[in-house]
């Protein structure tokens, strides 16, 4: 009936990759190595969000001025929802070694779109920069989910409901493209569609998985 569920990431002590690359020192071997993926997607395969980000931008014809665009609106979006106390009831405080960290220091209040499409891209020719990829990041989260029962009995004010929930499948290589079909069927299953959606957030590690939402969940 009640369930608390949270993670946590603290990406300055535990870099991107560093169970493979520390697997791979103790002498674990490659995870990708294996004779049955190699003979499935081909010899030196390499499981990356960077490189699915690229191949979905590349599939939806999404250009590198989008993605900086995409990148300098969130940023915007995210400091005027934070100035206008939207996240204060979702945010506890709490003291670190240099203060009080009180709000999401991933926003970049004075960032330009200038700088953004300045940054150099990853991969020579690709599109994806620093400034249209996943931050380094150190964060906590913590949710209260309860049924109507729990919410009764213990007298709950819920915040939020969840009406429709859905999974999908999509290429490994790519990876990052189930939340298109992922979004269609839940608002089929909610007898919705986007035009009945006041604001929605993707949540997603790199500016081409919002574009390729908006442009191909929403009809297009």
């Amino acid at each position: 009936d009640v369930i608390i569920a949270g993670g946590v990431e603290c990406m300055s002590l535990v870099p991107i990759g560093s169970d493979m690359m520390d697997g791979m020192a103790a002498g674990r071997g490659n995870p990708w190595a294996g004779k049955r993926i190699q003979e499935r997607f081909g010899e030196g395969i390499q499981f990356s969000q960077f490189d699915g980000a690229e191949l979905l931008a590349q599939e939806y014809g999404i250009k590198k001025e989008e993605l900086d665009g995409f990148a300098f609106a969130s940023h915007k979006k995210a400091a005027a929802a934070r100035d206008g106390g939207r996240f204060e009831n979702e945010i506890l405080p709490i003291e670190g070694s240099k203060g009080l960290v009180g709000a999401d220091e991933g926003i970049r209040d004075t960032v330009s779109l200038e700088a953004i499409s300045k940054m150099k891209t990853l991969k020579s020719g690709g599109l994806i920069s620093a400034a249209t990829a996943s931050q380094i990041s150190d964060g906590a989260a913590a949710v209260l989910v309860v049924n109507e029962k729990a919410l009764r009995e213990f007298n709950l004010k819920p915040r939020a409901r969840i009406v429709s929930l859905a999974l999908a499948g999509a290429d490994p290589v790519v990876m990052l493209g189930g939340p298109i079909p992922a979004s269609k069927t839940a608002l089929k299953q909610a007898g919705l569609t986007i035009d009945d959606i006041d604001l929605y957030e993707i949540v997603g590690r790199k500016s081409e998985l919002g574009l390729d939402c908006d442009m191909c969940t929403w009809g297009q």
